[in-house]
């Protein structure tokens, strides 16, 4: 059996620190809370829109807009998994460690109350936007897609998420959101982020439960599921690309040259994995977690990594 470190988190800590970020949808999203089209919903290391350079000031603006839009659904999408993996491991757990139970219901209940929160925002942003975005899904077929994995590849992937959530927020949200970014966008994301902090944890001891009674063969074959969910993101990561030019063409009413959709699909791309694939992959969090499981399944993804730099 493959040994792992002793944890450096607790259940009861997680479980308490929840308590402690409780927040309802309502509290974040309604009419009497509209978002602000004119600043922008993201910072730049998240929507790398000033590097295409046909774009006028409201064109990088307008699709700012567009891609804090799929931020949030793609957001949604992976939590339309994750939803029915924690349920499934606190069926396993069941009442042994009934702490354990607690958080991961926690965890459960946040979940989905974020699916919600994004929806509430979708509705929110078609209204006030002016013209359809299209998004990539069936959300189901997403999830159907990506459960049919091993539960430690799905877990690998949902700890990836998590603490990319974190680096999103930290890095590049927290230190612009008093000035250049719609506060009513960045207080989504500020309450997304505190109850993520917690799941991320969660996601660690998961790993680490799941992987204490497995051989290095069983681990290996679920890292090796970890890396086909990520190459099956990327492919959606690249289709949200071309769906968000449609949706920037529909909303500036203008068409633009094969030249200039060249350039926008090529930055857009390298954009979306950088921070959907690469962040996460890199993650220090993530990346310690892959090395205590194995070291060859980490020198594969570390290696991948470098590809979606």
């Amino acid at each position: 059996m493959t040994t792992i470190l002793h944890p450096k988190y607790s259940y009861a800590s997680i479980l308490s620190a929840a308590t402690r970020s409780k927040w309802r949808v309502e509290d974040l999203i309604g009419t009497d809370k509209p978002l602000n089209f004119t600043q922008p919903f993201l910072p730049e290391a998240l929507s790398h829109t000033q590097a295409i350079a046909c774009f006028s000031p409201k064109e990088q603006l307008t699709l700012n807009h567009i891609r804090g839009n799929s931020y949030l659904h793609l957001f949604g999408l992976v939590e339309e998994f994750i939803l029915p993996l924690v349920m499934n491991h606190v069926q396993a757990i069941g009442c042994d460690d009934i702490v354990a139970t607690q958080a991961y219901l926690t965890f459960a209940a946040e979940e989905s109350k974020h699916i919600h929160l994004f929806r509430q925002f979708a509705k929110a942003f078609e209204t006030r936007f002016g013209s359809h975005c299209e998004v990539i899904g069936p959300p189901k077929a997403i999830a159907d897609f990506v459960l049919q994995h091993r539960p430690l590849g799905v877990a690998l992937v949902t700890l990836h998420i998590e603490w990319m959530t974190q680096r999103h927020f930290l890095d590049s949200v927290h230190r612009q959101q008093s000035n250049l970014l719609d506060p009513q966008f960045c207080s989504l994301l500020k309450h997304h982020w505190q109850e993520e902090a917690q799941h991320a944890r969660l996601d660690a001891l998961m790993v680490q439960e799941l992987a204490k009674t497995m051989d290095t063969l069983a681990i290996d074959a679920a890292i090796d599921d970890y890396i086909a969910i990520m190459h099956y993101l990327d492919a959606g990561l690249k289709a949200q690309v071309q769906l968000d030019l449609a949706s920037l063409e529909r909303a500036l009413q203008r068409k633009f040259s094969a030249t200039e959709q060249d350039e926008i699909r090529q930055v857009q791309e390298k954009s979306y994995q950088k921070v959907f694939i690469h962040a996460g992959m890199t993650h220090p969090n993530v990346v310690q977690s892959l090395q205590e499981l194995s070291p060859t399944g980490y020198s594969k993804i570390s290696s991948l990594a470098q590809t979606f730099a």
